[in-house]
């Protein structure tokens, strides 16, 4: 029994990579690159980055093999390069999602990056929740900012 497509699963990626760049928008450029609310947390735009990183690096590896995770986005410095280059990803994900089968989601191997082994389709999941994690993360910070923002329930 299938309880969600290769088709859904790319749908529920897309609404929340939507949802996301709704959040970078609301940032005010100096606060996107710069704003913590304490000092051990990162910037928005960071979690931004690394989010990027982890999609492109589980993408080429499940898709064609080449399992890299390299930090690609380290000299972004601008809302409008962030922005680009969260569509740039996205759209390299759509090509290579059309490479990919379910049964290939569905492979279990070690991890790469992060060590213990699981399916494709877990670690897709992983790299969804992470980016979740991190977007309510960016909720705290526009709310610290006093800056309302984007409706959860819109994608």
């Amino acid at each position: 029994m299938v309880v969600l497509s290769k088709e859904g699963l790319l749908n529920i990626l897309e609404g929340n990579r939507s949802l996301t760049l709704r959040v970078v928008e609301a940032f005010p450029e100096e606060d996107l690159f710069h704003y913590t609310p304490v000092g051990k947390l990162r910037p928005f735009a960071e979690m931004v980055k690394e989010i990027m990183n982890i999609e492109i690096g589980y993408m080429r590896g499940i898709a064609l093999g080449v399992w890299e995770y390299p930090d690609s986005f380290a000299g972004i410095s601008t809302k409008e390069e962030l922005v680009s280059a969260c569509e740039a990803v996205r759209d390299d994900t759509r090509k290579l999602w059309e490479e990919m089968t379910e049964e290939r989601l569905g492979v279990v191997e070690k991890d790469p990056f992060f060590g213990p082994s699981q399916s494709h389709f877990d670690r897709l999941q992983y790299a969804l929740e992470n980016e979740i994690h991190h977007r309510g993360q960016g909720y705290i910070y526009l709310r610290a900012l006093g800056i309302e923002p984007p409706e959860f329930f819109v994608r």
